[in-house]
């Protein structure tokens, strides 16, 4: 099964400047687990030591925002997923 994810350009320096990458996965969190086998380096950036999400990850699913079942969300073959961080300010 084929998923492509989206990178934020945040995110990008941990899949070597990639802004899309192909995974595979029936679920958001074994894509992301796929993905981080692709490029371990991004797990620290993505999850805590106990392995969650982090809380400034936001992950949409062909355009819809996967919270709050996030890592349980089920995908298909040929989902696109945007991975992307959240920002706060004012």
């Amino acid at each position: 099964m084929s998923i492509s994810i989206k990178i934020h350009t945040i995110f990008s320096q941990y899949t070597n400047d990639q802004s899309i990458v192909k995974v595979n996965g029936t679920t958001v969190g074994e894509c992301l687990d796929d993905l981080v086998k692709q490029f371990p380096d991004i797990e620290k950036e993505l999850f805590d030591k106990k392995g969650r999400l982090f809380h400034y990850v936001s992950i949409w699913v062909n355009g819809e925002d996967a919270y709050p079942q996030e890592l349980a969300k089920s995908v298909k073959d040929g989902d696109e997923l945007h991975l992307l961080p959240l920002f706060a300010g004012g």
